[in-house]
């Protein structure tokens, strides 16, 4: 798939702000309203823009903890456990990485006592789970908004 420079810019554009009318990009791209709503929607039925959303600070949503966790899960039961935490809602985004099986995983939750109460009842209890390493954030200076062009 080929994108031109004014397809990376409408991205750029969007991933600083998604809430850009049609007209603020074409303004800031050099083109129409009409080939700016084109191109977005162009860029949208190939699959390249998935969605629109917001960034949260989780800490004034009242998420105070932000944990990675590497979870390593047998491999007859990575899809089990997966689909299982991806449900959570204490998890906030989950991949599966290179290695023997496993999980990359974020999870936000509002103090210690809850993360200490998912990695008891969510992971250690969890048939299939081997090993659990978690690292709490203690700051934050980059989160992603996006890829950057």
């Amino acid at each position: 798939m080929k994108f031109d420079e004014t397809d990376k810019k409408i991205i750029d554009c969007l991933v600083k702000d998604g809430r850009k009318s049609y007209v603020e990009l074409a303004e800031e791209v050099g083109l129409s309203r009409v080939a700016v709503k084109d191109r977005i929607e162009n860029l949208i039925e190939k699959g390249v823009i998935e969605n629109f959303t917001i960034t949260v600070n989780s800490e004034k949503f009242g998420k105070k903890v932000s944990a990675f966790f590497e979870v390593d899960v047998e491999p007859k039961n990575l899809q089990e456990v997966a689909g299982n935490l991806a449900n959570n809602p204490n998890v906030a985004s989950i991949y599966q990485m290179t290695g023997p099986s496993t999980l990359h995983m974020h999870v936000l939750v509002n103090d210690f006592k809850m993360l200490e109460e998912f990695i008891n009842n969510e992971l250690y209890a969890v048939e299939g789970i081997t090993r659990v390493e978690s690292n709490v954030i203690l700051k934050r200076f980059k989160s992603r908004g996006g890829y950057k062009l």
